[in-house]
């Protein structure tokens, strides 16, 4: 069996966080480009503000999540890296710091392993818009 590997990236605009994107979609196009029947997309989000995770991309869990990162890291906390740069953003590099900046979703048949209501989401935690760039790896066996 032959393995393939394709590397991508894509970016994404996003607003003041903490802000939530959908990305389901460019990773399944990302997948069917790529031609792998088997395998796995690992994927990260450059940046030390950012994170990436899953969830049912309805308005009602999108603010969910959103009021549970603010009280996991609330932005009007104190903390230690506003002594150092003054930036107002402490809170942030905390919050994409719990939720991680990577995923690994499995491919079978050409297509991501996720449920009926599962979606991929990008999230920007800093205190100003940002374009986040993911990277995305595609490993596994092609199809026939």
């Amino acid at each position: 069996m032959d393995c393939k590997v394709i590397c991508k990236e894509i970016s994404v605009s996003l607003d003041t966080g903490p802000e939530i994107k959908d990305i389901t979609a460019d990773f399944s196009a990302a997948v069917t480009e790529s031609g792998i029947a088997d395998g796995m997309l690992a994927a990260n989000v450059i940046g030390s503000t950012g994170s990436l995770t899953t969830i049912e991309y309805e308005p009602g869990v999108v603010q969910d999540l959103k009021d549970a990162i603010e009280r996991l890291a609330p932005r009007d906390a104190n903390y230690q890296h506003e002594l150092a740069w003054h930036d107002g953003n402490g809170h942030s590099h905390v919050q994409a710091a719990l939720l991680g900046p990577s995923i690994s979703i499995q491919i079978r048949g050409g297509q991501l392993c996720l449920g009926t209501w599962q979606q991929v989401v990008v999230i920007n935690h800093d205190n100003k818009a940002r374009t986040r760039r993911i990277a995305i790896t595609i490993t596994g066996t092609p199809g026939r």
